[in-house]
């Protein structure tokens, strides 16, 4: 990657929207896409599940909450023990996309300059020379992220919300579409530091993979002992049609009961006894966002309550934190999630085509 050199920062600061993140986008190189028809947005979503299944076996539910992350333009946490495939589902994903992808391996004595980059000093030009670091890729996976530091750990906190990195008082944009897939080991294991809330909070969902079920664990011992499955991946859609998709996805329709309902959520965590911090306002944009994916995958265009309560947990569980004794008597945040969602109300009936017509209308003048 070639040198930036260092000049006055004079673009403007980015619009910000109600949780402080700038405007979500849906670009390539500067140009906005075109969002894709229902074919081939579900044509080429098969593509990478089915790409991402031959590789993880019995994870189907893992790899579809992956590409809900890709499309809703969040970043995925994926945590649990190792040798359960966290990392290998986040090569997978970014080898089924033929775009630029970077890996990080989170370590102790990791500096937040090989992440973000570093000015250098060229002594022939006389001039600093911006070498970018890591994070500069389409794709970044984050290896264990929690062995790192929490001074490098929070390096990441601007790449993640602004899609940009300030290194000496000057801002350089990230490449669109741009995806952190993190993973890191439960806290209880040595050598980790535990991600604070708000680095938590930058993440759209968390998800677990658990072990695989026998049959699965039995045919990956059949179909990869010669050679990794990861070896014969090549990509299926490009950077562009990944942007095209994420269009789409902006696309969705969500009708003012279903963006009601959504606030009913994240207000229920907030007053629950059970819960010391209940769900921030970025975290309904997100599960937003989340739903809205969910409903383009399942070849909507337009959001269902369940598409809301289907996300509900995977966005949401990492970002509360439960009163100690509610922990103590052995509740979860998934327990105390599953609880709200069942207790709340949820809306009726589903928009017309003269209502998802109108709201288009309206955003389109």
């Amino acid at each position: 990657m070639e040198p930036h050199r260092r000049t006055p920062n004079t673009a403007a600061a980015p619009n910000l929207n109600l949780a402080g993140a700038a405007d979500s986008v849906s670009h390539l190189n500067g140009h906005r896409a075109a969002a894709m028809d229902a074919g081939s947005f579900h044509a080429a979503a098969q593509r990478i599940l089915n790409t991402v299944n031959t590789v993880i076996d019995g994870k189907s539910d893992a790899a579809r909450l992956a590409l809900t992350v890709l499309l809703a333009q969040g970043h995925l946490l994926v945590e649990d023990v190792p040798g359960v495939g966290k990392t290998l589902l986040a090569k997978t994903l970014a080898r089924t996309i033929d775009c630029t992808v970077n890996r990080i391996q989170f370590t102790p004595d990791l500096l937040p300059s090989d992440v973000t980059g570093v000015s250098i000093y060229n002594q022939a030009s006389r001039l600093f020379e911006f070498r970018p670091g890591a994070v500069f890729a389409n794709i970044v996976i984050g290896d264990e992220i929690n062995r790192a530091s929490a001074k490098t750990q929070s390096a990441l906190l601007e790449c993640m919300e602004e899609h940009q990195v300030t290194v000496d008082g000057t801002s350089y944009k990230l490449d669109e579409p741009f995806m952190v897939v993190a993973t890191q080991n439960p806290i209880e294991m040595e050598g980790t530091y535990p991600l604070p809330e708000a680095q938590r909070d930058r993440f759209m969902a968390r998800i677990s993979m658990g072990y695989p079920d026998r049959d699965a664990e039995i045919e990956m011992l059949e179909t990869h002992q010669a050679v990794s499955p990861l070896a014969k991946v090549s990509a299926v859609v490009t950077a562009s049609d990944v942007a095209a998709m994420i269009a789409t996805v902006q696309q969705v329709y969500v009708s003012q009961a279903v963006k009601e309902y959504t606030v009913s959520v994240g207000r229920a965590t907030r007053e629950s006894p059970l819960l010391r911090l209940g769900a921030s306002p970025r975290s309904m944009l997100q599960l937003l966002r989340a739903a809205k994916a969910t409903a383009a995958l399942d070849g909507r265009d337009f959001v269902l309550p369940d598409d809301v309560g289907d996300v509900a947990e995977s966005v949401l569980a990492h970002r509360v934190i439960l009163d100690r004794k509610a922990a103590g008597s052995g509740e979860t945040p998934h327990s105390v999630l599953r609880g709200i969602l069942s207790r709340l109300p949820v809306p009726q009936g589903q928009p017309g085509q003269a209502a998802r017509t109108a709201a288009a209308g309206s955003r389109n003048p």
